[in-house]
């Protein structure tokens, strides 16, 4: 096959000296696959295959669990601390826990790339993760549909909740938490990364991402929470 350009989502040991690794890979979305000798004290392979680090990779194997053969770098990694790195923990973590095995993604990938690139400056964080986390719920056809329950346009004037089991919205009761329509249809027009909608995209994309998620909770979330209350004054 060819090299095909990859990143580390995960990576955790087998047996003594391999690795069991979760790859996003260009043409073939994630790709889980064995890292033989990659623990090996003195192994190029274990300085070449860490988190954010551009990789190109081979493989062998038909079956869902694959043998890497090939591991060259194809540049440097990116240099994530404090928030930023959270935020790529957090990428990985959703990227490895919603794609399927060997489901192209050749999109999601790219905002991968490009998130990384934006991660350093604290600015472009949050606009590179919602079109990642969109990319994602496209590719995985989840993303919202800007109708109401009964598949009618949405009403400038009035305040909604979003139903992820229909990807639709249903019109909020008196009190609740909603979203009102003037501003779902400046979404529906792909204004995702306005500064003044960070808030609510940012909610409307983690309802969405729910139902792919589970129960189950998201670790760098837990993370970024306990950065956030250290940084609470006292």
């Amino acid at each position: 096959m060819q090299p095909q350009p990859a990143y580390l989502l995960h990576k955790r040991p087998y047996r003594e000296t391999s690795a069991l690794v979760e790859l996003i890979t260009l043409d073939h979305g994630r790709v889980r696959a064995i890292a033989q000798g990659v623990q090996r004290a003195g192994s190029k392979s274990r300085s070449r295959l860490q988190p954010f680090a551009p990789l190109h990779v081979t493989w062998t194997g038909s079956k869902d669990l694959k043998r890497l053969r090939l591991m060259e770098s194809r540049g440097a990694s990116a240099l994530l601390a404090g928030e930023g790195l959270l935020c790529g923990l957090y990428a990985n973590e959703l990227l490895n826990r919603v794609l399927p095995v060997e489901f192209p993604v050749p999109e999601v990938f790219a905002f991968y790339t490009s998130l990384l690139e934006s991660l350093p400056v604290p600015d472009r964080r949050a606009p590179g993760l919602r079109r990642l986390e969109l990319a994602v719920l496209d590719a995985l056809d989840a993303d919202p549909v800007f109708r109401d329950l009964e598949d009618r346009e949405l009403d400038p004037q009035g305040r909604y909740v979003y139903r992820a089991g229909y990807r639709r919205f249903a019109l909020a009761s008196e009190g609740q938490a909603s979203i009102d329509g003037r501003t779902l249809r400046l979404l529906s027009q792909g204004s995702w990364t306005q500064p003044g909608l960070a808030g609510v995209a940012k909610a409307l994309t983690r309802a969405a991402l729910s139902p792919l998620l589970g129960d189950k909770p998201l670790r760098s979330r837990e993370l970024m929470k306990q950065l956030a209350a250290r940084r609470r004054p006292s």
